[in-house]
């Protein structure tokens, strides 16, 4: 029996220059944001957290943030990048979350240099930072975990949302370089890209850099590719909106006593069915 051979993000950024990612938390959403058209799909911890209407704060375990990523990546053509938050503990959950996402086909992950149990960076409360030199051992730990060439580490600092500044992103982004990462990804919660700017100016272009739009989403992809990024993350613009859109259908149905007026909104049953494949499935009974 064939193996399937997963997708690879290091292969996926290569052929396209620029990658962009859409957050999800499921294989629907997965396999809507692959019609759209992404390069890749961001298995976004705050949306697995936010599905089970949990905090994104560590509190699910690593088999739960495994288990949604891999299910994802079974039901796509294109890579899943899984957002690892610290790595789920110390430097042996590191080696042990490397070994059992490569098992699973998931040829990326990114982790970030907060402490363990991390908050979503977003909420208010403490976003302190391990030391430096602590995460970088993280980083030369996951590459050393690594059973192929393909696997690729993102290393994410958070000294922005710290309140730390862009000289201490730079020197943290250069020893994680150093540490062996793929990439790093620059995270800012204000509502500019400037802090990201002017980080950009300051990185000399050594691994290729990661944003995530989120509080500035003016920022045009041209703009972005023109300012030197090489990947794009959309981390919750998708969960934001099942939130409104389900909202919105089932207030509409309670207070209207029936579902007319929204029937030429919504997606008919046979849009359902062609996700789910019903026709292949249907041909194994022909």
């Amino acid at each position: 029996m064939s193996t399937r051979r997963y997708p690879s993000f290091r292969a996926s950024l290569a052929r396209n220059g620029l990658a962009r990612l859409a957050g999800a938390h499921d294989a629907l959403g997965a396999v809507l944001a692959q019609e759209a058209g992404f390069q890749a799909i961001w298995s976004s911890s705050l949306e697995v957290s936010a599905a089970r209407c949990l905090p994104d704060a560590s509190i699910l375990s690593m088999t739960e943030y495994l288990e949604a990523a891999a299910r994802m990546q079974k039901a796509l053509d294109i890579p899943v990048v899984a957002d690892c938050d610290t790595g789920y503990g110390g430097n042996m959950n590191v080696a042990h979350m490397v070994h059992e996402f490569e098992a699973a086909g998931i040829t990326a992950v990114c982790l970030e240099d907060k402490r363990f149990p991390k908050l979503n960076s977003f909420a208010a409360g403490d976003q302190s930072l391990l030391d430096t030199a602590e995460f970088a051992r993280k980083i030369t730990v996951a590459k050393a975990s690594q059973s192929s060439e393909e696997f690729f580490v993102i290393a994410r600092t958070e000294a922005l949302i710290s309140g730390l500044g862009v000289e201490e992103a730079l020197s943290r982004c250069h020893a994680y370089a150093d540490a062996g990462a793929d990439a790093i990804l620059i995270h800012s919660k204000q509502p500019t890209k400037d802090q990201i700017l002017d980080f950009l100016a300051g990185w000399n272009g050594r691994l290729p850099v990661v944003v995530v739009p989120t509080t500035y989403p003016d920022w045009h992809i041209d703009d972005i590719r023109a300012a030197g990024v090489s990947i794009v993350i959309y981390a919750n613009q998708g969960l934001r909106a099942t939130v409104t859109s389900l909202r919105s259908t089932f207030r509409s149905i309670y207070e209207q006593g029936q579902s007319t007026s929204l029937e030429e909104y919504i997606a008919s049953v046979g849009e359902i069915f062609a996700l789910q494949r019903m026709a292949d499935w249907q041909k194994l009974d022909a």
